[in-house]
């Protein structure tokens, strides 16, 4: 089956997999992606059925939607992932954290139940979307997804995600529908071993505080988190979801926020190697590195690490240190930055700092490229 995605960050970081709810598409997660890129490659698909992917005739199940996920990261050579999936893509979370529960480092289950709904109401939906079409059901779906005030509020967002859930194909989300009914996790979320955070909103009436509880209180390792929100909490607070993301996936602090960062960008040996000369001489100029340069700023959602890293390159030119900038050269690689575009910093560089300086920095980049064994004369 075709899964359309889109698979953006830099290569160096761990893989973040963010699964939509029923009658959505990728984009739903559009305004998180900022705030989670300085840390993660960010994976966001269509579920089948939905947006961009195929819609493949027959019954849908929630293990036929959970294999989607681990055929997607063989495809993509992702070997282990973190996950985040909403309302159904909490049910395929469900499904992926007892049944591979090796490919996953963290799972994030929200506004979702072991169990949703009952089979009358799925029926019910399944009958009326058949005959009437989505528009039948949409503004009662926003009313369950958002509070009065965010609709108010947030109108433009609002109509997109209108939009967005009248571009459903019917026979898609009707047998998505029909997975959702079939699934049922009670009796066994109790054996999900991997470390869980479980998210809703304190005005979900689809999948309420009452269900999160449950979840939390049957999976061994489990956390909860309520929002002031409906059922599409990422969508109406987004800033807030982002900050219980990185809280649980990452740290609640500068400092751990920072070395993580930190490693996905200089690398676990350099760091490791630094961390070995930590003293009592230079213990704090070590914790401020990592606290404010790493947990501060290259933190920032506003420009991505490739352009940080462009950036850190050319000014490193044109104070001429030379070991700050072959390790920032090769936290570059790391984070995506070609040859050439290395090369047109160098030239670049040139004619705003100066030959001289241009010329030491495309002496010590030959000779990292070489210690890297990376060819570039084609480049």
């Amino acid at each position: 089956m075709k899964t359309n995605y889109k698979l953006q960050g830099t290569p160096n970081s761990p893989v973040l997999i963010f699964s939509n709810s029923l009658g959505s598409e990728m984009m739903m997660w559009d305004e998180l992606v900022p705030y989670m890129l300085p840390y993660f490659r960010i994976l966001q698909y269509d579920t089948r059925g939905h947006g961009g992917s195929e819609t493949p005739a027959g019954k849908y199940t929630i293990e036929m939607l959970g294999e989607d996920v681990i055929d997607l990261m063989d495809d993509l050579k992702i070997e282990t992932a973190y996950y985040c999936g909403l309302s159904m893509g909490g049910l395929i979370g469900q499904w992926l954290g007892l049944n591979h529960p090796e490919r996953f480092e963290k799972i994030v289950l929200s506004n979702t139940g072991a169990k949703i709904g009952d089979n009358e109401r799925w029926n019910t939906r399944i009958d009326t979307i058949t005959k009437q079409g989505m528009q039948s059901i949409v503004n009662e779906t926003m009313e369950r997804w958002f509070t009065d005030d965010f609709r108010k509020q947030s109108p433009k967002r609002v109509a997109e995600t209108k939009a967005m859930f009248l571009r459903n194909n019917p026979t898609g989300y009707t047998s998505c529908c029909a997975a959702i009914r079939d699934a049922d996790f009670r009796e066994k979320v109790q054996n999900i071993s991997v470390e869980t955070l479980i998210i809703t909103g304190d005005e979900d009436p689809v999948t309420n505080v009452e269900q999160a509880e449950y979840l939390a209180n049957k999976i061994p390792f489990a956390h909860l988190k309520v929002l002031h929100a409906r059922h599409l909490s990422s969508t109406e607070v987004p800033k807030e979801y982002a900050q219980v993301l990185l809280d649980f996936l990452v740290g609640d602090t500068n400092y751990t926020r920072g070395m993580h960062v930190r490693r996905t960008v200089l690398g676990n040996a350099y760091v490791d190697k630094a961390n070995e000369k930590i003293n009592s001489f230079n213990t704090d100029f070590q914790s401020f590195i990592t606290n404010y340069a790493w947990g501060e700023i290259w933190t920032r959602p506003h420009l991505s690490k490739h352009s940080r890293s462009m950036i850190t390159l050319a000014m490193l030119i044109a104070m001429n240190r030379k070991p700050e900038f072959k390790l920032h050269l090769r936290a570059a690689i790391n984070n995506g930055v070609t040859v050439t575009e290395i090369k047109e910093i160098l030239l670049q560089s040139a004619v705003y700092c100066g030959v001289p300086a241009a010329n030491e920095a495309f002496a010590a980049a030959q000779e990292l490229f070489k210690e890297m064994g990376i060819v570039y004369e084609n480049t």
